[in-house]
């Protein structure tokens, strides 16, 4: 579950800004999670709980914004929505997507006290 990883990173970076602007307690952590981050959602908010124990995020609430994944097919040349890095096109039903957004995953806003 590459996902706890991720969640034990976010904790560092949060524990690094915690160093450079004090606070005391993390009430909200934003992140955009792009739906071709490779990130399964319900994974990362269990890890979330799970590494923020004991941290400055314990009690922290988790807002995810998944902004959808856009691609474009090699085969038509249309710029598409996607949900799924397997999915086909779906103007032409090719194969061969590159993406073009929907891959971020950063934290967007921290809400401290």
């Amino acid at each position: 579950m590459h996902e706890l990883s991720l969640c034990m990173e976010l904790i560092r970076v949060i524990e690094d800004q915690a160093r450079h602007q004090p606070f005391r307690r993390v009430r909200t952590v934003r992140l955009v999670v792009g739906a071709l981050a490779g990130v399964e959602i319900e994974a990362l908010r269990f890890g979330f709980t799970v590494a923020a124990q004991g941290t400055l995020a314990e009690s922290a609430v988790l807002e995810i914004e998944q902004p959808p994944g856009q691609a474009v097919c090699l085969d038509c040349g249309a710029v598409v929505e996607v949900r799924d890095r397997e999915e086909p096109c779906p103007q032409c039903g090719g194969y061969f997507l590159r993406a073009r957004g929907g891959t971020e995953l950063r934290v967007v806003e921290l809400e401290v006290e």
